[in-house]
C-alpha cells in the first residue's frame, strides 16, 4: 500500500549526490565491478552478512537482484542503491532502504555494505548522510531504522555520526553468517536533528 506516498517514479530515479560520493540505481553494466568488489570483499563482509548463496556473484543471479530491486522500487517497498566514489567513479559499496512500511509508520530498514578496499574513507558516512534527506524529503518517510551486531564498532560509530540513536535491543533479531545474531537498534527521525 502507497498511503502516504508522494513520489512518482514512473520515471528513472535521479541520483544522489553525497559528500564524495554518489548514489545510484544500479543497472547490469555494473556487474563485473560489482561481483570483483564483492568476491575480494568476501571474508570482511562475512561477519555481517546472512550467508550468500551459492551463486550469488553469478550474472544471473546479479540479473534476479537488479529485478528484485526494479520491482521494490516501482511497489514502493524498497531503495537499492551503489554507492559510487566522484573522483573516479570507482564502485565502492551499496545501500538500501528496504521493508517500506506507510500508512501510520512511514518508515524504513537502512541496510549498507562497504567494499574491504575502501573502508574507514568515510565513503558510507557520506552515503548515509545523502540518503536520509532523500528518505525524509522525497520518500517522505517520518523513520529510518537501522540495526547492527554489538561488536560491530564500526557500524555503530556510523550510525551515531550521522545522527541515529540507540533505541533498544533485540534478542536474535537477524540471521547473520548462518546464526540468529543480536542487534543494537538505532533510528532517526524526520525533522529532529540527532534523533
Amino acid at each position: 500500500m502507497a498511503f502516504f506516498r508522494t513520489s512518482n517514479f514512473s520515471d528513472p530515479l535521479a541520483a544522489i549526490a553525497g559528500d564524495g560520493v554518489t548514489l545510484r540505481l544500479p543497472q547490469m553494466a555494473d556487474y563485473p565491478e560489482w561481483a570483483a568488489l564483492r568476491d575480494a570483499s568476501r571474508e570482511f563482509l562475512k561477519p555481517w552478512e546472512p550467508i550468500w548463496p551459492v551463486d550469488d556473484l553469478t550474472r544471473s543471479a546479479f540479473r534476479r537482484r537488479i529485478r528484485r530491486y526494479s520491482e521494490d522500487l516501482r511497489t514502493d517497498q524498497g531503495y537499492a542503491f551503489l554507492v559510487v566514489r566522484n573522483v573516479d567513479g570507482a564502485l565502492v559499496g551499496g545501500l538500501t532502504l528496504a521493508n517500506i512500511r506507510r500508512g501510520v509508520a512511514q518508515a524504513a530498514s537502512l541496510g549498507y555494505w562497504m567494499g574491504l578496499p575502501f573502508t574507514r574513507r568515510g565513503h558510507m558516512t557520506a552515503a548515509v548522510s545523502a540518503v536520509i534527506p532523500f528518505a525524509f524529503s522525497t520518500l517522505r518517510l517520518h523513520r529510518v531504522e537501522a540495526a547492527c551486531i554489538p561488536t560491530n564498532a564500526g557500524s555503530m560509530r556510523l550510525l551515531e555520526k550521522t545522527g541515529f540513536v540507540r533505541e533498544g535491543y533485540a534478542r536474535e533479531y537477524l540471521c547473520i553468517n548462518g546464526i540468529w545474531q543480536d542487534h543494537l537498534l538505532y533510528a532517526r527521525l524526520a525533522g529532529v536533528a540527532g534523533s
